[in-house]
């Protein structure tokens, strides 16, 4: 049974597809890191010095009434709030590594098709029959579709 898990383990696509989840979460903690501390202050500061992440709306106060200087204050109090802020962060986060996802698939796209264009194309093997259209060997000299003689 373990040479059976190992042998699984060991096929390529396996390994490529951990390699790839493994990546996929260190590219996600390094966008998030871009969106929340390098894209959102700027804009925040264009916004007329707004913090995203304290951005929200209470919905219905806690234990201790608001108001609620940040965000973390109003969870701790108990109230309940809609965290437009943490939303509009988690939209960014999405976009870019959307577009960075788009813009890997369009290179292995274009890589492909270049690979594709230097493969010769096969000769081909069939030809129509001049008497029924029918696709037959090259090397047929009677068509067995409609037995007329080909050995012209």
């Amino acid at each position: 049974m373990l040479k059976d898990f190992k042998e699984f383990i060991m096929r390529g696509n396996v390994v490529d597809m951990a390699v790839g989840i493994v990546i996929g979460a260190s590219f996600g903690g390094i966008v998030k890191s871009l969106v929340d501390d390098v894209l959102m202050p700027p804009i925040g500061l264009l916004l007329g010095r707004v913090d995203f992440t304290n951005l929200y709306l209470i919905l219905r106060d806690g234990a201790v009434p608001g108001p609620y200087a940040a965000l973390a204050e109003a969870k701790k109090a108990g109230a309940v709030t809609l965290n437009l802020g943490l939303f509009a962060n988690t939209v960014i986060n999405f976009l870019i590594v959307g577009m960075a996802i788009f813009l890997v698939v369009r290179a292995v796209n274009r890589l492909r098709d270049m690979q594709k264009k230097d493969e010769p194309e096969a000769a081909p093997s069939t030809r129509d029959c001049p008497f029924c259209a029918m696709n037959i060997s090259l090397k047929a000299v009677r068509c067995p579709h409609c037995t007329s003689d080909l050995s012209d």
